[in-house]
């Protein structure tokens, strides 16, 4: 595999990154298009091949184009990209942990016996690129400069981030939970269902304890063009980042001639977690994925997709949402107060997540403190 407009660097060049303030009552929790998948098969994309090992599924969207997903073995929490060459395998995401980057790469060998050569970061988030740790060397980590300096610490170590202890802080009352329930269980089937449930979490409360982050050593600013090398020809990935939405550096992943793309955490099929987002900017950045020409993409949650409706509904939503938070801003109306009464259900046939008024907390803070730092 060649790379084009390759910036190998020891440090992230922050070009266009302004400060943005954090806000510490950000709670992460499981991503909301992860709980609407399910209702979202009418457009998911007809599935493809399928191979399965002890941690993982993977289904092919294109020839050497796979989806992996977590079999429920392993705590994975995300989706990753494997792009299967003559030569050499890329990936996109690195998961949760190292224990489920290692059990994604052991599980390569259903597809291929090509090694990992690139490992794409789609952005920061622990849910993706907390895995980085575990490739060797030889493996170069790619990512947006934004994604860099947050993972190599000049912003601060993001294990003390609200953002990644929200969500680890209460693993093990989540396995106290589960083993409750299983001694209440009525049968004993869902008891082992809720045994296995409450071991996968505590591996996972065990495997955070290793976690280092480990930041790209190669970075991009708004493009980087790769050609991996396929039997009698080559496969065009372009990486991309059109502004700042879920992060300030949210790359895409897009293969022209398969026609496909991987959008990350920037567009899920429904209302993606907005803690660290530019509320604002996103639909501005959406437009330009929608400027790519593809008939599928691949979220970083959630099933594959072949429709670009999702798009559409989730820019008026942010439009909608910024507005009403804003106006709400601007009278004077508490965090709090706007987050248990700003109204959306104008928006709940596009998504399930939205039953009665009401907002998301997270998201309402983060543009509190994006509209603090306008006033500042």
């Amino acid at each position: 595999m060649r790379e084009r407009n390759k910036q190998a660097s020891n440090r992230c060049a922050l070009r266009n990154i302004s400060p943005k303030k954090v806000c510490t009552n950000y709670v992460l929790g499981c991503l909301s298009a992860a709980v609407v998948a399910c209702a979202l098969s009418s457009v998911a994309l007809a599935q493809g091949e399928i191979r399965e090992s002890a941690s993982h599924r993977f289904e092919e969207v294109a020839d050497g184009v796979w989806l992996a997903t977590g079999s429920g073995s392993v705590y994975t929490m995300s989706n990753a990209l494997v792009l299967v060459g003559s030569e050499d395998t890329l990936l996109v995401d690195s998961h949760v942990t190292a224990a489920a980057s290692r059990a994604l790469i052991e599980s390569l060998s259903v597809l291929t016996d090509k090694p990992v050569r690139y490992l794409v970061n789609s952005h920061y988030h622990f849910d993706h690129a907390h895995g980085n740790q575990s490739f060797p060397p030889g493996v170069e980590i790619i990512g947006h400069e934004y994604t860099r300096m947050k993972l190599n610490g000049e912003a601060g170590n993001v294990l003390e981030e609200v953002t990644f202890k929200s969500f680890s802080d209460p693993v093990p009352g989540t396995v106290r939970s589960l083993e409750r329930q299983a001694a209440d269980a009525s049968s004993g089937a869902r008891r082992e269902q809720l045994l296995q449930q409450a071991k996968v979490q505590r591996d996972y409360m065990e495997a955070i304890k290793e976690i280092v982050p480990t930041p790209p050593n190669i970075t991009l600013e708004s493009k980087m063009t790769l050609f991996q090398t396929l039997e009698g020809g080559s496969r065009e990935i372009q990486l991309r980042h059109f502004g700042r939405a879920h992060t300030g550096g949210d790359v895409l992943v897009w293969l022209p001639d398969e026609k496909v793309v991987f959008t990350g955490d920037m567009m899920l099929p429904g209302i993606a977690y907005m803690g660290d987002g530019h509320v604002d900017e996103w639909p501005a950045t959406l437009d330009g994925l929608k400027e790519l020409d593809f008939e599928i993409w691949l979220p970083g949650h959630g099933p594959v997709m072949r429709t670009r409706k999702p798009i559409h509904d989730f820019q008026a939503y942010l439009r909608d949402l910024w507005i009403k938070a804003s106006d709400m801003y601007a009278a004077g109306i508490d965090a709090a107060t706007a987050a248990e009464t700003l109204d959306m259900t104008n928006h709940s046939e596009n998504f399930a997540q939205i039953r009665a008024p009401g907002v998301d907390p997270r998201a309402i803070n983060r543009i509190y403190s994006l509209l603090e730092v306008r006033e500042n």
